[in-house]
């Protein structure tokens, strides 16, 4: 018999399929907010209409716009939109960008609320390192509407990963109420996205499904979100790749995303595909969703021999039972025209090394579920994705 908890997140509200201007004044007004910081994605403020349409629907209640967050949330570009919020005396953020903007604007949370005033004042937010509790930290006052234009998920979870820019690693810092407070899902912003961010985030909300069925500690719960989840996702992404205004498809991949992060939601831990992708992106600059486009096969392919069951499923939510779930995956990401080998994006043997050792640092290569006891193990994943 099987034992555990589930614990639910702070999140109060999704809002899907309604316009996000709208969305956004009706959520303000309920809020009582009068100093909403705007944290945004610069191109879609230089080169599109979205964020004046945010500006004009809000009017004096935007008391500042921060568009400067790189990939990966590096903790310089956090602590300047810190900085940005606190002579704003914001009350509210939204969001309206990808990933990197979600998980900083979370990170931006954190650092108001414990009155963090550099870079290295961060580590203050790391938890506990000898019982890992965050007990130390407190919650933030200043929550955050995340609006996503991609598919990573970040705005579905209480955790953030922002880029140590002294070493270069991803760090995740983590509170249950750093998680936004509303999520709005509006297909119409998205069109705006590059095709390769859509797609290959598309197969970073893939990866959280797939990860989360086939972990050790996976649960009826998580796998019935992720399971609906994945097949959102194995029939919207192609569909949005035939028919880019397609926005029907598009709704499905966002519903599909808000589904593949139940498991971690719910405490389900990923695995290596993760793990090693945090090291990808921090120390090569690799976009996340790339990574997963290349590890998560060869992860797959790497696990087989403990959970071949749970992989089953991946292939029947897809659409392909009974087929190999590493096959059905590099298939499927193939044809999405999407990267699949490290050799694509610049990583050669040279650098396994330094790669297998950092992995084992990140919080998701020890929880993976055939076990990695050491950079060996993860040499052996790497040789697969070559």
């Amino acid at each position: 018999m099987i034992s555990g908890h589930i614990t639910f997140s702070q999140m109060d509200e999704v809002i899907y399929g309604k316009p996000a201007a709208e969305a956004v004044t009706e959520c303000v007004s309920r809020l009582g907010a009068s100093r909403v910081f705007l944290m945004v994605s610069g191109t879609l403020n230089r080169e599109t209409d979205e964020i004046d349409k945010l500006r004009r629907v809000l009017g004096d209640r935007v008391a500042g716009t921060f568009d400067a967050m790189p990939p990966h949330s590096p903790r310089t570009a956090v602590m300047e939109a810190v900085s940005m919020a606190r002579q704003a005396d914001a009350d509210l953020i939204v969001t309206l960008g990808g990933g990197s903007i979600t998980d900083g604007a979370k990170a931006v949370q954190l650092s108001l609320a414990n009155d963090i005033q550099s870079i290295d004042d961060m580590d203050k937010l790391r938890a506990d390192p000898d019982t890992g509790t965050m007990d130390h930290v407190k919650p933030p006052t200043v929550r955050q509407i995340s609006i996503p234009t991609t598919l990573s998920g970040g705005e579905f979870s209480a955790l953030c990963g922002v880029t140590d820019d002294r070493t270069k690693k991803k760090e995740l810092f983590r509170h249950p109420d750093v998680i936004p407070q509303i999520a709005i899902l509006d297909p119409a912003v998205t069109v705006h996205t590059p095709q390769w961010l859509w797609l290959s985030t598309g197969i970073r909300a893939v990866d959280h499904c797939v990860e989360g069925i086939c972990s050790g500690q996976a649960n009826p719960y998580g796998d019935a979100q992720a399971m609906k989840g994945l097949e959102l996702l194995a029939n919207g992404l192609p569909r949005v790749k035939a028919d880019p205004t397609d926005l029907a498809a598009r709704l499905d991949c966002q519903m599909g995303t808000w589904l593949s992060m139940a498991p971690i939601a719910a405490g389900v831990p990923m695995g290596a595909s993760h793990g090693i992708g945090y090291v990808l992106g921090a120390v090569f600059g690799i976009p996340h969703g790339h990574t997963s486009c290349i590890m998560l096969p060869a992860v797959m392919r790497w696990n087989k021999s403990v959970n071949a069951d749970r992989q089953r499923l991946v292939s029947q939510a897809m659409g392909r039972p009974g087929e190999d779930a590493g096959d059905v995956l590099d298939d499927f990401i193939t044809k999405l025209d999407q990267p699949r080998t490290l050799s694509e994006v610049g990583v050669s043997a040279e650098h396994f090394e330094q790669i297998a050792h950092q992995s084992m640092a990140t919080p998701w290569v020890p929880l993976n579920p055939r076990p990695i006891p050491g950079p060996d193990q993860v040499r052996e994943i790497l040789q697969l994705a070559l």
